[in-house]
């Protein structure tokens, strides 16, 4: 007995293996080949992409040129996503000063897989034709299976430095099922809507990372405390995801909103949030420190707060200055969250949030889809029309005779499903990952790239640089000139 015991414990709590040379392209090659079997199963053009039934199509529809094809309206919006996806997320985990090919690296390998499993997974759930028992998909697919990954690419930020590619690929794989799932959930059975995602996407993804994070709680994470910062650079590079972030957000809560005034009415709502929330970030930024000096934590993050929380309400009639009130309110709220919330979750409840996705997306996400609840709620004839309620909620068929009062219950309930299949979601597959065969770094081998890359070596003749304060550390130190320092060599 005490043999068994005494093995189990050297199975669990051994010297960590970082050699991933079987596993991860075991891993690649494996799940690569079965999406190929799969979609060669299941998956085809629709009548829009597809030569001969778009020839049909024309036909039926008394369509005389191309340009009519969903492809021209759609296509623009699904670029603007698709480069927040690769580009947005990808730059925007830069920030460490030893972890920016894993940032932007890996971001890319899970989305690139990702992907591939949300057009399947999505497919099921939406598209699958009975009678052939084939998945038609086309460019609107394409802005779908790319907010079911942004779901996991959040998670990621929480995991961010203390896991490795293979425990991505799993992360990912769990993520985007439980995706599909809660999204058929609260947008078919529900009948929620929730064009910008705030509910489906960045509550869940905020929540599923943060409820990992918490059951791979590592409590000598401090040895790797030299790594878990920013340089002047580093910050300048995640700097360039934010902006990417923040420039195409409106196109990503108005890419897959019903056409006409909804979508007009989308990407105005976001874009006045995104730029209301930019400047109270700046002001509780410079209001919590002594000089005054803005934290280039709270630019990078805060600033997107607005559009967070606006993706539910977004093609609502929540008005110019209510999406303005919106932004204001949550730029304050995630610049608080990075100040007092993120220190509060580590110290108290063994929380180790790398990137701050509880105050950029699982908060934010929640308020997104309580706001998205009131406004609904609120909703009468005199300000949309009786035919506008019926295009904007979709009150038709068996919703047809749902009131605005009970929409904005089911809105609140839909919020409630995202964060619980986020939550029990995310603690299931923690566990799952805590098993010693995923080749995760040791704790005084985190947030560096060296891991797992071949990192080239610095010149050393480049002068030493400045490094900047601890990305996540709670700072109110007393500052008499600057917050930079020089490391000699």
């Amino acid at each position: 007995m005490g043999n068994c015991v005494q093995s189990t414990k050297d199975f669990f709590c051994g010297p960590k293996n970082t050699n991933i040379r079987i596993s991860l392209p075991a891993v690649c090659f494996v799940w690569q080949i079965a999406m190929i079997i799969l979609f060669g199963v299941f998956i085809r053009y629709d009548e829009e992409s597809d030569v001969r039934l778009w020839e049909i199509f024309k036909r039926e529809h008394n369509i005389t040129s191309d340009i009519e094809n969903d492809f021209y309206f759609r296509y623009p919006s699904f670029q603007d996503v698709h480069v927040m996806i690769f580009v947005g997320f990808g730059f925007l985990m830069t920030f460490l000063k030893r972890y920016s090919f894993g940032g932007v690296g890996f971001n890319f390998l899970i989305a690139s897989f990702g992907l591939q499993w949300a057009l399947l997974m999505q497919g099921w759930f939406h598209a699958l034709d009975p009678a052939t028992g084939k998945i038609s998909i086309g460019v609107e697919s394409l802005i779908n299976a790319d907010f079911c990954v942004a779901g996991s690419l959040i998670a990621y930020g929480a995991l961010l430095g203390k896991v490795s590619p293979v425990q991505l690929m799993v992360v990912t794989l769990f993520g985007i099922t439980l995706f599909a799932v809660e999204e058929f959930i609260i947008l078919d059975l529900l009948h929620c809507r929730d064009a910008g995602g705030s509910m489906v996407i960045h509550a869940f993804g905020g929540y599923y990372g943060l409820a990992i994070s918490w059951v791979l709680y590592r409590p000598k994470l401090y040895q790797s405390k030299r790594l878990n910062g920013s340089l002047y650079h580093s910050d300048m590079f995640a700097m360039i995801g934010t902006l990417f972030l923040w420039m195409y957000w409106p196109s990503f809560n108005s890419a897959i909103t019903d056409t006409g005034s909804g979508q007009h009415r989308a990407a105005i709502n976001t874009y006045l949030a995104l730029a209301s929330s930019v400047l109270t970030t700046v002001a509780i930024s410079s209001m919590s420190q002594k000089t005054g000096k803005l934290d280039m934590v709270h630019i990078q993050n805060a600033t997107l707060a607005g559009g967070v929380a606006m993706g539910t309400a977004a093609e609502f009639q929540i008005m110019p200055y209510g999406s303005l009130i919106v932004g204001f309110c949550c730029g304050i709220i995630s610049t608080f969250g990075y100040l007092f919330v993120t220190p509060f979750l580590e110290k108290r409840l063994k929380l180790q949030d790398t990137c701050g996705v509880h105050n950029l997306h699982a908060v934010p996400g929640m308020l997104g889809g309580f706001i998205g609840a009131i406004v609904a709620a609120a909703a009468t004839e005199a300000v949309y029309s009786r035919e506008g309620l019926i295009s904007t909620f979709d009150f038709e068929g068996a919703f047809a005779d749902r009131s605005v009062g009970t929409q904005g219950g089911f809105q609140a309930a839909g919020t409630c499903v995202a964060i619980a299949f986020g939550v029990v979601g995310g603690t299931g597959v923690g566990l799952i990952l805590r098993l010693p065969i995923w080749g995760d770094p040791a704790d005084d081998n985190c947030f560096d790239d060296e891991v797992y890359w071949e990192v080239p070596e610095e010149d050393e003749s480049i002068p030493p640089v400045l490094e900047y304060n601890n990305h996540m550390v709670y700072k109110h130190q007393d500052i008499t000139e600057s917050n930079f320092s020089v490391e000699q060599s």
